[in-house]
């Protein structure tokens, strides 16, 4: 192709404390940006990025109005194992891959198997698999690789969700050695603490400080498409003690341990200490620049496909009434479980 294929990301994006999809999107646009990549106005772009269920009902309205534009759908989940609502959602985004995906971004070879295995249909698109990576500028490794006398462990988690890890970090809360070790806990967490420090959400300008002060990264969450902060820690040049599950042995492969049972922890820890710099030299991971150049060489495939008519899609207005009934079942269930859980009854599942 000769002219450069345009890019707009339809995602509302949080300048504060947010998520890891807000974080990792924000990463890309401003690689986009930098690469004369990105256009702020939908109507000016040849390919769309669509997030997961995020402005569902909006996609669908500039594609009936704009059939020229492609959409690329970067997914997550599948979201029916950690949340309440994950059930409709991943109908939700399901549909919406099938309507308007030109092709489809997995964040690992987890959220894909997984995926398909939920019932999502690939027919008539591409797909690849492309991991996350954070912002460089502000999560690269720390210039010594010395343990401190009193070694620092720290977890991250913007949810609160208990999959999470939490029972695994209250476990740590009472059974670590304090005498050994010192934790911090940044994020919001639905458990208290009574030897770990809690520090709450912060910018991931003062994240990345604190992940360089640390030395180990302990990630206890059970189900990730491809964690940010498991990644943003890495990233650091933080070996990582992680739960064996999803993504996380995808990630973590030689930079850190892999647990099954909470027990395992501290032999696992004891392992990474004693053999720190190899672990830390284990850390192997794709930077924002490389990440960004595979989204870059996916737009311009999809653009030079459906250019020889391949993996084309057109929609109508009973698309646009599949998806308004998805959303109104998802915000149906989310309301029904918030008012349960006030109530204090069992959620649905």
């Amino acid at each position: 192709m000769t002219q450069k294929v345009k890019v707009h990301i339809l995602f509302d994006f949080v300048e504060s404390a947010w998520g890891g999809g807000n974080q990792f999107l924000k990463a890309i646009k401003d690689y986009l940006v930098n690469n004369d990549r990105y256009v702020d106005n939908y109507r000016d772009a040849d390919v769309i990025l669509l997030n997961s269920h995020h402005n569902a009902l909006k996609a669908i309205k500039i594609k009936l109005k704009n059939k020229h534009i492609k959409f690329v759908h970067r997914i997550d989940g599948p979201i029916y194992y950690y949340r309440e609502d994950g059930y409709y959602l991943d109908k939700l985004i399901f549909a919406l891959n099938a309507i308007l995906a030109n092709g489809t971004i997995f964040q690992s070879y987890y959220t894909k198997q997984a995926s398909v295995i939920r019932g999502i249909n690939l027919i008539n698109q591409t797909s690849s698999i492309i991991t996350n990576a954070p912002d460089s500028l502000l999560f690269f490794p720390k210039k010594n690789n010395f343990l401190h006398k009193k070694i620092r462990l720290i977890a991250t988690s913007w949810s609160g969700n208990m999959k999470k890890g939490f029972d695994i970090y209250a476990w740590l809360d009472k059974n670590l050695d304090f005498y050994k070790y010192e934790m911090i806990f940044i994020g919001n967490s639905p458990i208290q603490f009574n030897n770990i420090i809690h520090k709450k959400p912060m910018r991931s300008t003062d994240l990345a400080v604190e992940l360089r002060k640390a030395d180990i990264f302990i990630f206890a969450s059970k189900v990730e498409s491809c964690s940010n902060s498991l990644l943003e820690a890495m990233h650091c040049g933080l070996p990582v003690l992680a739960y064996n599950g999803s993504s996380n042995p995808e990630i973590v492969k030689s930079g850190g341990k892999l647990f099954n049972k909470v027990e395992e922890i501290p032999k696992f820890l004891d392992e990474i200490v004693a053999n720190y710099i190899i672990y830390q030299k284990g850390i192997n991971l794709p930077c924002i620049k490389m990440v960004g150049n595979a989204y870059l060489r996916f737009f311009d495939d999809i653009c030079i496909y459906v250019q020889n008519k391949k993996y084309k899609k057109s929609i109508n207005l009973i698309n646009y009434f599949e998806i308004k009934k998805l959303l109104f079942y998802c915000k149906s269930i989310q309301k029904i479980n918030f008012i349960k859980k006030k109530l204090g009854f069992e959620k649905i599942c």
